[in-house]
């Protein structure tokens, strides 16, 4: 028996215990049932977690098997994205979404846009978890709907066959929920800020919660300059504050990304405390520049500490902030990742300066000789210029091949002359297996794009703006999306449906009866596109 067949037999049961009738149907009422299958956001934050590890066993005896995500800014943008996955690949198996800070600050801020710097709301990224996760069950309850629909059609058309399709497909029905990782950013504020934004998160539905080791006041993104970390005991103290959140909320399973920003952050606010010579904060302070001085050399406010039996100065900007060695970026990032698998963490995440295989690998082989199992989460970054890189590491491979490159000038790589040329379809090549080598390579679980609809929107809306306010006029539009949306099977170009006027056609139906006034009738204009 079918769920749905278990849950017309006990709404049945409830109905008639009651001491008058109900008046309902009660296959009605386990279809709204089957169409809200997550109650709550911590329903969804243990199925999904559950997902997760899942696929990250997979991964472990499968490097082919690494999963994706795109970043998207809105809860329609990503329903959008998964009813698409859905369409084109018939699961949604490995396909993940990522929530961004950085589109939080631009895209959701009450203050209006701002840059990458922990400035927006502190409730405004759980609230767009909430909001993914509605639009994502939404999907899920028109889809349904949809399949409901026709099995009435096949019913009425006295159709076995069709019916017994139709019943397949609703009992085997692939929710769009899937799992969200969620960024954090430095915890905005101290551990118990911390903690208390992350249970908001994981109550909202998020099962996986992304921190980074900057320091909370100074945070910047990932991609610009002026990162400031901070020392081991300070950004382990906030993923334990994670998983305490976690365990609170009964999401034994939850998973923490350990981002460090190391490899490209040059300051440090603070030297770290040292209990014995050789320990966390010995070696974290180990990396910072400094100069052996005599005493007699101190100047007034002078920071000093002991290094291996030596007075040392740890050279201080005129912000307060202490510099790192120059080329210690790459040693500090591993040695980073390397402590905070240890403090908890599930995966790590390590910005690089270029997309290249080789990069992201030596420092993946380095951490994996004290974490063998050590997986990676990747930013496939649109702040990268990817055709540059890539052509560059093309060129550069040719040279190493002993290969003619006098056709092309490698500090010009960008330029359009050369978009048809030999050395380009090579880089687009590079491009395309970029994720499966990387995964392979430097053993990355997760490929995510931080801000990819945040460029698609920019660049769909100067093509319909050129197009419908110049000489195209409507043309613009309907060739331009229309016309496109049809053709592809787009299914917002039902955009009332989409909106989720059948579904309340439904409901009306159920509440009302033969007296429902519906909205889905014969002149409605959207059966223009059945």
């Amino acid at each position: 028996m079918s769920a749905i067949q278990d849950d017309i037999k006990s709404i049945s049961a409830a109905q008639e215990a009651a001491t008058y009738s109900w008046d309902i149907t009660p296959e009605s009422a386990a279809r709204m049932r089957a169409q809200n299958k997550f109650k709550t956001g911590l329903n969804i934050a243990q199925y999904t977690a559950d997902v997760m590890r899942a696929d990250m066993a997979a991964f472990d005896a499968d490097t082919t098997k690494y999963t994706q995500s795109l970043g998207c800014w809105h809860g329609f943008v990503g329903q959008q994205k998964m009813i698409s996955i859905k369409k084109h690949f018939g699961t949604t198996d490995r396909k993940y979404l990522y929530l961004s800070g950085w589109m939080v600050a631009a895209l959701r801020s009450e203050f209006g846009p701002l840059p990458d710097q922990s400035m927006h709301e502190k409730t405004s990224v759980a609230s767009l978890v909430a909001e993914l996760y509605t639009f994502l069950r939404q999907a899920d309850a028109r889809e349904l709907g949809g399949l409901f629909r026709d099995l009435d059609a096949a019913r009425e058309a006295d159709d076995a066959a069709k019916v017994k399709e139709v019943q397949a497909a609703i009992d085997g029905h692939k929710t769009h929920v899937v799992p969200i990782i969620a960024d954090i950013d430095a915890g905005f504020g101290n551990a118990e800020a911390t903690y208390l934004m992350a249970k908001q998160m994981i109550e909202a539905g998020a099962c996986a919660l992304q921190i980074e080791n900057q320091v909370a006041d100074e945070k910047q993104c990932g991609h610009q300059d002026g990162k400031v970390t901070v020392p081991h005991a300070d950004f382990h103290s906030k993923i334990r504050a994670l998983r305490y959140a976690f365990l609170e909320l009964g999401i034994d399973n939850g998973i923490i990304v350990a981002r460090t920003d190391s490899e490209g952050a040059g300051l440090t606010k603070e030297i770290a405390v040292v209990k014995e010579p050789g320990d966390q904060g010995d070696r974290y302070n180990s990396y910072i520049d400094a100069e052996e001085i005599n005493v007699a050399d101190m100047a007034e406010g002078d920071v000093v500490f002991n290094r291996g039996g030596k007075l040392v100065r740890p050279k201080r900007l005129p912000s307060g902030l202490f510099q790192f060695r120059a080329g210690t970026g790459e040693e500090r990032c591993v040695f980073d990742s390397v402590e905070a698998l240890k403090a908890g963490a599930d995966l790590i995440w390590i910005e690089t300066a270029t997309p290249s295989v080789k990069d992201i690998a030596d420092m993946m082989n380095e951490v994996r000789k004290e974490v063998p199992d050590a997986k990676l989460v990747y930013n496939n970054s649109p702040s990268f210029n990817w055709t540059l890189n890539f052509r560059q590491q093309t060129f550069d491979a040719m040279v190493e091949a002993g290969e003619d490159v006098s056709a092309y000038e490698r500090g010009n790589l960008m330029n359009a002359k050369y978009d048809e040329s030999d050395l380009s379809a090579a880089a687009d090549d590079r491009i395309r297996t970029f994720q499966a080598d990387t995964a392979r390579e430097a053993n990355i679980f997760h490929h995510l794009i931080t801000l990819p609809t945040y460029h698609t929107t920019a660049l769909s809306v100067d093509n319909l703006a050129k197009e419908y306010f110049g000489d195209a006029g409507m043309l613009g539009y309907v060739a331009g999306v229309q016309r496109k949306e049809i053709r592809q099977g787009i299914a917002c170009v039902k955009h009332q449906n989409m909106s989720g006027s059948d579904m309340g056609d439904d409901h009306k139906e159920y509440f009302a009866g033969e007296n429902a006034l519906k909205a889905g009738g014969a002149n409605n204009t959207s059966n223009q596109f059945s």
